[in-house]
């Protein structure tokens, strides 16, 4: 991974220097990384912490790097002195790639040196931010298509790195291959792909292109049918080259739909693809879905086996930011760690104080029931009954007898050495449908999804209600 300490904002770095003129910059601290609740995204499909890892892993300042911060004339020589041999010696511990997040729950706590802290808040939002956004739309996306979904947005993505990094999070959130090659080999994921329909253009007739590429690709025959006339044209052009390759003992994939009305289109050419003895052959459509759409298709019967989805699910269409930040939540003062709490006249906006972990509850048929935040060294008797409230509604209780509690978090890097062990992307995508089937489908349907619990433990609530009462006496009109 190339070196991005300098893919930051340049106000992290002018901190950083205030931190180290003032003498606080070996302060300890903690931040937390987490989302807030926005429109489509009831929950999250958490995804990025690789690429932060290997980011940590390769911070420094290089000579050019330190050349040019130089030549802004921003910077003492306390803040020169100490990036020259920079290294991170903070701990991190984070929510597993692939686990299921909701809104507030912490991703992601960073406890380091303030001014180590503070550096590597702009670089961790950025790859976190992106990754779990185009994830969580990829869970979305497969949820709706009861079918295989092949990721198609590298032409369409903000950017080489958007599409390969997007690819990345794609297959994370359920789809089963790339086009986009680099991303394939890069992350071991299978490539993926047919023709264009500058292919068929290129010869007389739309037959002759067809057998040309079943002669190339015996194996691999799926054949675009929509260049001139999808149902009058393409279908039975297809048809006939399928009939020719099974006269060789050969075995066609099928065909490819990129545009008209897909659901009639699909069922009109699964009939005569049936008719004709071609039951085994698929149909793959493509072509601005998301998926609003693919719930419209599946509610009209559409014989769509494959899709291969592009635009809408690189580019996140209609959810353009996961909205994630990073904010202090502890400071350690005189020895002694002391709660911070970002204080709004917008509730949602107050955050929650001190150093925390998260644990899922699950009921006693083993499914997901709650997470409640806590205090980090909070420790809970499963043994018994353990009532959770609502954290603005607190009349709103639950009390469970027969549960199991799951510490969301853990450790990656302990005084600055990495301790978690990252796995493969085939065991991330994995282990996100493991964490989806925890929730009952209420929980992550397309349309109104059942409002899942976050709550607050008892000691977080008391502190963070204390912590606004102590803000609040201390204004002045």
């Amino acid at each position: 991974m190339r070196n991005l300490t300098l893919l930051t904002d340049l106000y992290q770095l002018t901190m950083m220097n205030a931190y180290l003129e003032t003498d606080k910059a070996d302060t300890m601290s903690c931040f937390d990384l987490f989302y807030r609740q926005r429109q489509h995204l009831d929950f999250a499909v958490c995804a990025g912490l690789e690429q932060v890892v290997e980011y940590i892993n390769n911070l420094h300042f290089s000579p050019d790097d330190i050349a040019y911060l130089k030549s802004l004339n921003m910077f003492g020589q306390k803040f020169f002195d100490v990036i020259e041999n920079f290294k991170f010696t903070g701990s991190i511990r984070a929510v597993r790639e692939g686990e299921i997040i909701f809104p507030n729950v912490p991703i992601l706590t960073v406890t380091a040196p303030l001014y180590q802290a503070q550096l590597i808040e702009t670089a961790i939002l950025n790859i976190i931010n992106h990754q779990t956004l185009i994830a969580t739309k990829s869970l979305k996306i497969c949820q709706e298509a009861k079918a295989s979904v092949m990721e198609f947005g590298l032409r369409r993505a903000q950017g080489p790195d958007a599409g390969i990094y997007g690819a990345r999070a794609a297959i994370i959130g359920g789809c089963s291959s790339t086009s986009n090659v680099f991303a394939a080999k890069y992350f071991d994921a299978k490539p993926a792909g047919t023709h264009a329909h500058s292919w068929i253009m290129s010869f007389d007739s739309e037959l002759e292109a067809f057998r040309a590429y079943a002669k190339i690709y015996p194996n691999n025959t799926m054949l675009l049918v929509d260049t001139y006339d999808t149902l009058r044209s393409g279908v039975p052009n297809a048809i006939k080259v399928f009939d020719e390759m099974k006269a060789q003992g050969l075995r066609p994939i099928g065909i490819r739909l990129d545009s008209g009305d897909l659901a009639y289109l699909s069922k009109k050419a699964r009939k005569m693809m049936d008719d004709a003895g071609h039951t085994d052959c698929v149909i793959c459509a493509s072509g601005d879905i998301d998926e609003y759409i693919l719930s419209s298709l599946n509610q009209q019967g559409a014989r769509i086996d494959i899709y291969g989805i592009g635009t809408k699910l690189i580019t996140s269409a209609l959810t353009p930011a996961l909205g994630g930040v990073y904010k202090m939540c502890a400071l350690k003062e005189n020895g002694k760690w002391m709660p911070k709490m970002k204080v709004s006249d917008t509730a949602e906006k107050i955050t929650n104080p001190g150093i925390k972990t998260t644990y899922r509850i699950y009921d006693s048929d083993k499914m997901a029931f709650a997470d409640l935040i806590c205090l980090k060294d909070e420790v809970f008797d499963t043994t018994k009954p353990l009532t959770i409230f609502h954290p603005v509604d607190t009349w709103k209780t639950s009390t469970l007898t027969d549960y199991s509690m799951r510490d969301l978090m853990v450790d990656v890097f302990v005084d600055g050495k990495q301790v978690y062990t990252l796995p493969s992307l085939d065991e991330i995508s994995k282990y996100a449908q493991a964490s989806k089937s925890e929730f009952w489908e209420e929980y992550t349907r397309l349309l109104n999804p059942h409002v899942y619990k976050v709550d607050l433990s008892q000691k977080l609530y008391d502190l963070k209600t204390a912590l606004t009462l102590e803000h609040s006496n201390k204004k002045t009109v």
